[in-house]
């Protein structure tokens, strides 16, 4: 399990480092200091596990998940519990305060364990370039979490933004939504005209429409009307 520790007290991660030597299947890739550098270290990096900081310099940890496009498993270490709630509403595994002791450490490395993450997936260094986003962190008002994008039935351009179209949340991504046709699964995700990326699997039904054209009804009944040129090659695609 490869460790990246994100805390601004230098003793902290000294202290986490001595803890961590513990356990023979973690290793300490990296160390940041401050939320920029986090996730400079993240991004070059590709740890399995995230011990993060909340508080820490030009942010806090949660300026780092909303700056990832693919946050790593991640436990939050912090000499303050206010923030749980909130810690676990962004999918952190574990929220351990200081100082922390081995045995609670110990039960949060087995979570990542028991995800199966570390065990079962190749290091992101070794991954293919290329591979599909399979899911996002994103902000609606207060609220911050991670969306695995198999979910996802809807994206819609606003702008230079788009949206993701969920059943009761509607979360705007700071991404193009050229930007996430590139990154998307392409089995899955079509891009019906220049406003609505759509998932496949959520496609209920289709219907001609005026010029040629085809409109998808998806699973709860929203429609989509689809361009004409996108039209002839989601027949094509799909031998129609």
């Amino acid at each position: 399990m490869r460790v990246l520790i994100a805390d601004d007290e230098r003793l902290a991660r000294m202290e986490l480092r001595r803890l961590l030597a513990a356990f023979p299947d973690v290793e300490v890739v990296g160390e940041a200091s401050h939320v920029d550098e986090a996730c400079k270290q993240v991004e070059a990096l590709a740890p399995d596990l995230l011990l993060l900081d909340i508080q820490m310099p030009g942010g806090t940890g949660f300026d780092v998940l909303a700056r990832l496009e693919e946050p790593p498993d991640v436990v939050f270490t912090t000499a303050f519990d206010e923030h749980a709630v909130r810690a676990f509403q962004v999918n952190a595994l574990d929220y351990l305060l200081k100082p922390i002791e081995s045995p609670r450490l110990a039960e949060a490395l087995e979570r990542v364990r028991q995800r199966g993450r570390a065990a079962h997936t190749p290091p992101s260094s070794t991954q293919a370039p290329g591979t599909p986003l399979e899911r996002v962190f994103v902000r609606d008002g207060e609220r911050c979490w991670l969306v695995q994008l198999s979910q996802v039935p809807l994206i819609a351009s606003e702008g230079n933004y788009a949206r993701l179209v969920l059943e009761g949340h509607q979360p705007l991504l700071l991404r193009s939504l050229s930007y996430l046709e590139e990154r998307l699964d392409p089995a899955r995700f079509f891009r019906a005209s220049r406003q609505h990326l759509i998932n496949l699997d959520f496609v209920e039904s289709l219907e001609p429409g005026p010029g040629g054209t085809l409109v998808v009804r998806l699973r709860g009944g929203r429609e989509i009307e689809m361009s004409r040129r996108q039209s002839q090659r989601f027949r094509e695609r799909m031998t129609l």
